[in-house]
């Protein structure tokens, strides 16, 4: 039993090890690409040890999206869980994602928006996976701004939803052209139109300091 149980541990280590390098990889060079082969070079193991740890390309990349999602969970969610629910946890949750991608948590980005743009048109399981992280985090977002309704810390005119779309899409926008034009200004241009936004639905000034008073090119 003591013999079975160190193999085991030994395995869920090398899974670990290996998901680590899947993550950064599939974000630099697309999830599509991402192949027994080429990850096992990567992590500087050998093929037969990777296929031994998830047999097929698709279980691989499955395993890849569910490691992705479990580290943004660590980097954005569960440290903004630590405010309480409403607009303090929605500026939490906004900055957490600035930050998480402006200091590159995954090495090309955001792993979720390089993977999408690849499966969106591919149907299939890591298509539903990809979608169901996705809707996972909208919700989140949506919830948050919801309870900052009920709370009256927002108007009671604005449609959680349509928040979280908006916000959403300019994080995607900012972490996108930051890619492609190797700057931090597209994160100082998503934090006004956030805060902007915020303000317009009538948070209080204080609390978005924390969003909005943010060096992002010393950060």
């Amino acid at each position: 039993m003591i013999e079975t149980d160190g193999r085991r541990l030994r395995g869920d280590a090398s899974r670990r090890l290996v998901l680590d390098h899947a993550v950064d990889l599939a974000s630099i060079e697309g999830l599509d690409g991402l192949s027994i082969g080429r990850l096992a070079d990567a992590a500087h193991v050998s093929k037969s040890g990777v296929a031994t740890l998830f047999g097929t390309k698709e279980r691989l990349q499955l395993a890849t999206v569910d490691a992705a999602r479990q580290r943004f969970v660590a980097t954005v969610i569960e440290p903004a869980r630590l405010e309480p629910r409403g607009i303090r946890r929605i500026v939490a949750l906004l900055d957490g994602w600035i930050a998480y991608s402006r200091d590159r948590t995954f090495t090309g980005g955001c792993f979720f928006a390089g993977a999408t743009s690849e499966f969106d048109t591919k149907p299939g399981p890591v298509r539903d996976a990809l979608a169901a992280a996705l809707a996972e985090w909208n919700g989140y977002v949506a919830v948050s701004f919801g309870y900052a309704v009920a709370q009256g810390e927002l108007s009671g005119g604005d449609d959680p939803e349509q928040f979280a779309f908006e916000a959403t899409a300019l994080l995607d926008a900012a972490n996108n052209r930051s890619l492609l034009g190797g700057s931090n200004q597209p994160y100082a241009f998503a934090r006004r139109a956030l805060v902007a936004r915020l303000q317009a639905a009538g948070a209080d000034a204080a609390v978005l300091a924390r969003l909005a008073d943010v060096d992002d090119f010393a950060a």
